[in-house]
């Protein structure tokens, strides 16, 4: 687990894998919440309705809501945004495991969403020195990658690896030559760039290179911060 406290933040944006078996379940207080199913399928239970979730498959929620796995178990994502230090949730029927929790700056007043969405790199492919409007958390789920964030060092993340960027730093992410690389993310963004890309070149010109990837978005549904 990576954890980055910062005294000045109000906000945490977190990330959980919960491990159900078979027909386990367990419950989870309201916040703002994307689940991602990584393996097996899950169903999620949160008034008024039921979403079963395939592997590959998002959901996004704000109330209580509860998780059953299917017959095969399933294994989960959570993304959630919290206040401060707020501890997590252990789901009763399965194994939690915090994989990274980090600050994340917003203004109480400002309006926000919250985006999920999977990038899908082919073999080779680059994303340029870029920056995004607002602050999230990346899980590679297949295939190598590169990342560079700002001034630090080059970070070689294989699957299950995490990393958050914050949107202000310019990030290169360079992908494996030899396979298909994947990872998902959840960012907080402003209100106001619904259904537009978060993404801005360092160079404009870059817009236009380091392909090819593509987006699969889940969720993209305006928030209220508590």
């Amino acid at each position: 687990m990576t954890a980055v406290p910062s005294s000045d933040a109000s906000y945490t944006l977190r990330l959980c894998e919960d491990t159900l078996p078979a027909g386990g379940r367990g419950a989870l207080g309201a916040l703002n919440r994307v689940l991602y199913a990584r393996r097996g399928s899950v169903t999620v239970a949160s008034a008024p309705r039921e979403t079963r979730l395939a592997e590959g498959e998002a959901w996004y929620g704000a109330r209580v809501c509860q998780i059953v796995a299917g017959d095969s178990g399933g294994a989960v994502l959570r993304f959630e945004l919290v206040r401060g230090a707020t501890p997590f949730e252990r789901l009763a029927g399965g194994a939690t495991n915090v994989l990274l929790e980090h600050a994340i700056d917003l203004d109480p007043r400002a309006e926000y969403l919250m985006r999920a969405d999977r990038v899908d790199f082919a073999p080779g492919s680059v994303a340029l020195p870029h920056r995004h409007r607002g602050g999230g958390i990346r899980c590679l789920i297949a295939g190598a990658l590169e990342v560079t964030v700002g001034e630090g060092p080059a970070r070689k993340v294989t699957p299950g690896g995490t990393w958050f960027e914050s949107g202000r730093e310019p990030v290169l992410a360079v992908a494996s030559r030899d396979e298909p690389t994947s990872f998902v993310r959840v960012a907080i963004l402003p209100r106001e760039i619904r259904g537009r890309t978060s993404i801005v070149y360092v160079d404009p010109k870059d817009a236009e290179r380091g392909r090819p990837r593509t987006y699969t978005v889940y969720v993209d549904e305006p928030i209220e911060l508590a």
